[in-house]
């Protein structure tokens, strides 16, 4: 079998899918799969138009003589792909994380409803340029022969486009390995970090709820006067967020780390008391199948595909998206407690021990086999 992989990141890109792409490449091809990646990266540098035109030249010549051809996301590569696959005739699967056309939508276009309430509207409630991205992603995800997504979560929203289920196969996320950390004092110490810690990480857009977090800091303090919140990540909402720590003069227990590198960012989540994601959507999040690994106590959302990983009172603790009074409480329950709370990170430790990267490629293998049984 000769694969084609179009990604949008790969390295020296940073963050999973940059990652994701190449595990997937060289695990593919111990198991005998010629894999070849066509990435965005080569062309980012050109003016926009000019860079999609290169890069879907790009795939035209990448696809003589290859079998299958696998994108990695649904429009900024996906849809390209999926005209060459057309013109080429070759076997087309697309792996879907989240629904594009929401998410620029929430960050630029005045949506403002949640993932659930978005692909319920018709599209005549929305913005032309929100409409056309919902029009491409729905041609790309009904020119593939099988879409692959991470969560079931997932596949209830890609149904929700018009798609049959039926060729939609859930495929989990996996977490590559933990770096080996020491103590957790020796790690705190190294970080420079003193009193009870609170992490949370993701990219700093307005669904991930991070101006909430800010805003009850003063409240923990009340129960915890040594309480430090540190965000980890970059994004557009981070100049608004400075904003809001000094306006609310929590600048000296909430900070802004930026981006942070992986290894970094594993050693903060386990120096931390306990990781909180207060996000308004998640597909599969490998952020928490990360913290889940390495046995530190957490409070989540039981929104999109947390559920999925997340045992409410088991694994960890499940609250409302934004829910000031549940969040405080979460976490007040969460460092109050401390044995009870590490005694649920051990058990998300064993539970997220499924979640393999030798798990993962053998199923995106499966779906592979599925559309090459047929040439």
């Amino acid at each position: 079998m000769k694969l084609i992989i179009a990604t949008p990141l790969y390295p020296p890109d940073i963050g999973g899918p940059a990652t994701y792409a190449k595990t997937l490449e060289d695990e593919l091809k111990k198991r005998d799969v010629a894999v070849s990646v066509v990435s965005f990266h080569t062309v980012r540098f050109l003016p926009k138009g000019l860079s999609h035109l290169v890069y879907t030249v790009k795939l035209f010549r990448a696809l003589l003589g290859a079998d299958v051809l696998l994108a990695l996301d649904p429009v900024s590569v996906g849809f390209p792909a999926a005209l060459m696959a057309l013109v080429r005739g070759k076997k087309f699967i697309v792996k879907i994380v989240g629904d594009y056309a929401w998410e620029q939508g929430r960050q630029r276009f005045g949506v403002k409803d949640n993932l659930d309430e978005f692909v319920k509207k018709p599209s005549h409630k929305f913005l032309a340029q929100v409409v056309f991205l919902r029009m491409i992603q729905k041609f790309v995800a009904s020119r593939a022969e099988r879409i692959i997504v991470p969560s079931h979560y997932l596949k209830g929203i890609v149904a929700a486009w018009g798609i049959d289920l039926e060729k939609i196969d859930v495929v989990e996320n996996a977490f590559s390995g933990i770096p080996e950390l020491l103590s957790k004092s020796v790690t705190r110490e190294a970080l420079g970090l003193t009193g009870t810690i609170l992490l949370s990480a993701g990219r700093l857009v307005p669904w991930k709820g991070f101006a909430t977090l800010i805003s009850i800091m003063p409240e923990i303090r009340k129960k915890f006067s040594d309480a430090k919140l540190f965000i980890a990540g970059s994004g557009p909402l981070e100049s608004a967020l400075k904003e809001q720590i000094a306006v609310s003069g929590e600048g000296d227990a909430v900070f802004l780390l930026g981006d942070v590198a992986h290894e970094k960012l594993m050693e903060y989540i386990y120096s931390a008391d306990c990781f909180v994601l207060n996000t308004g959507y998640e597909g599969l999040s490998h952020q928490l199948l990360e913290v889940l690994a390495v046995g530190t106590p957490l409070v989540t959302t039981r929104v999109g595909g947390n559920p999925e990983l997340i045992e409410d009172g088991v694994t960890g603790t499940l609250v409302a998206h934004d829910d000031r009074d549940a969040l405080i409480a979460a976490i007040t329950r969460t460092l109050s407690a401390p044995e009870h709370a590490q005694k649920m990170a051990e058990e998300g430790k064993v539970f997220v021990s499924q979640f393999t990267i030798p798990h993962m490629v053998e199923r995106t293998l499966e779906v592979l086999k599925k559309v090459t049984s047929r040439i």
